[in-house]
């Protein structure tokens, strides 16, 4: 199999609240909208939305042996999801509370880590023969850079609210030929990190800007620019990590790199409509 993507990184069991306004740092109390349990990680997002486009797709994640473990385990493989298992003594949990409006605090319920030293052999064997790797912001993706970079295969990665400064991310930036980010934190003008990203040795920088669309640096240091597809949105969780997976295998599939933004457009507008993070989530937990 040469034509998957290898995605390494996390994959939670998330409680959604639903709120009118995000709290404030007062004691106070608030009445919840809505609330619900998903599946969830910026990860699990991606792959869910590659194998929704047909695309093979394999993912190593941090899984415990608890209740929380067994439904991700479960919804990823019913998805169509290889799963290489990684033992992290406890599931990831996460506690978000939102607004309609798409605003967010993640509060890390339970955070697995690696129990075993070193990269998985399964991971290391599925990264040499795939299409493309994806190493998201974890520690089990931070134990694979330099397995993933001997093998010469083309690495994503997604480094999200990017601050500019934060040392986790910096090997993440330094392995990847493309990387993808959102602008909430790096400044006005995130052009000047995207073009020393470039100048560093990525090959595209791709920034999304959410409602505003998406802009982008190839190696050449043209700059694009892609609209967001109309839709209507329910959620945006998962928004950003369907962007990315249809630029992936746009890419994958020989599109040219606008074209390629105008796929990652069309299914991240895709998932707005579900208040999981793919719409393939609706049938399996019965929405």
């Amino acid at each position: 199999m040469t034509d998957h993507v290898f995605i390494a990184g996390p994959a939670s069991w998330n409680r959604i609240v639903l709120l009118d306004r995000l709290p404030e740092p007062v004691p106070h109390m608030q009445f919840a909208l809505d609330e619900y349990e998903t599946l969830g990680a910026t990860s699990a997002g991606k792959a869910l939305g590659l194998v929704g486009l047909g695309r093979p797709t394999v993912l190593h994640a941090l899984i415990g042996g608890d209740v929380e473990g067994e439904r991700v385990r479960s919804l990823l493989t019913e998805a169509g999801i290889e799963l290489i298992e990684g033992d992290g003594g406890t599931t990831e949990r996460h506690l978000n509370l939102m607004t309609r409006a798409g605003e967010r605090v993640s509060l890390y319920v339970a955070t697995p880590r690696p129990l075993e030293p070193g990269p998985a052999t399964a991971a290391v064997a599925s990264m040499a023969d795939a299409a493309a790797i994806v190493l998201d912001l974890a520690p089990v993706a931070l134990d694979l850079i330099e397995a993933a970079r001997a093998t010469g295969r083309p690495i994503w990665t997604d480094i999200h609210d990017y601050d500019g400064e934060a040392e986790f991310h910096r090997p993440f930036i330094d392995a990847a030929d493309v990387i993808f980010m959102n602008a909430d934190r790096i400044g006005d003008d995130p052009f000047p990190f995207m073009e020393g990203c470039i100048e560093g040795g990525a090959s595209l920088v791709v920034c999304t800007l959410g409602a505003d669309g998406a802009v982008a640096i190839d190696e050449r240091m043209t700059r694009h620019l892609v609209a967001a597809e109309p839709a209507e949105v329910r959620d945006t969780n998962g928004a950003g990590d369907a962007f990315m997976a249809g630029v992936l295998d746009a890419t994958l599939a020989g599109s040219p790199l606008p074209a390629a933004l105008r796929a990652g457009a069309r299914h991240a507008a895709s998932v707005l409509g579900t208040r999981h993070l793919h719409p393939r989530l609706d049938v399996l937990l019965g929405d």
